[in-house]
């Protein structure tokens, strides 16, 4: 594991992008790509010695930065992110939506609302988190079919709530950020 968090990235209107490694940070502030930085935390990144005189390089940099160029367009913050198991987990918070118990991710399976059997697709709105035991019970039928009540209806996080999902070492001052960009309706807020 890396000594350093990623980095939050927005756009230049501060939008919020990707996470960023150090690395990539240093790429930015290297090329004199950011815009403007904001947060509490900021690291110091040595690098090389120069021959010539002797002085050892290092940047500065900031947990959350703004980087130059064009602004994201209007409808990239509410374009949808990709679906993957860990995310989805983290959205229901690791509760089966059948049972309504809470289990660790290597417990739960991605269940399909209308089965794929029955033409459901793979996306944020028809999947939700269940136990292997409820995803086994309710097998391809609906949840009707297989008289199980959904315990809460899924939906499809924003950029802010996806970045907030796929970040396990967010840092408080990126948390903050980013929750001021999350609907006051979603799950990450309760």
């Amino acid at each position: 594991m890396s000594a350093y968090p990623l980095i939050l990235t927005l756009d230049p209107h501060g939008v919020p992008h990707r996470w960023v490694t150090w690395q990539h940070a240093c790429f930015y502030y290297a090329k004199d790509l950011v815009a403007w930085a904001i947060g509490e935390h900021s690291f110091t990144i040595h690098g090389g010695l120069n021959r010539l005189t002797g002085e050892r390089s290092e940047i500065r940099a900031n947990s959350i930065i703004a980087v130059k160029g064009r602004a994201l367009a209007g409808n990239h913050f509410n374009r949808v992110p990709p679906l993957d198991n860990r995310e989805l987990f983290h959205r229901d918070r690791h509760v089966c939506a059948y049972c309504g118990e809470s289990l660790p991710s290597a417990r739960l399976t991605r269940d399909h609302i209308l089965p794929v059997s029955q033409g459901g697709r793979d996306i944020w709105m028809n999947v939700v988190t269940a136990c292997r035991s409820c995803n086994q019970r309710k097998s391809g039928r609906t949840p009707e079919e297989a008289r199980m009540q959904l315990l809460y209806a899924p939906y499809v996080p924003n950029k802010a709530e996806y970045l907030i999902l796929s970040n396990r070492n967010i840092l408080a001052d990126q948390m903050d950020f980013l929750a001021r960009h999350v609907p006051s309706a979603s799950r990450i807020r309760a």
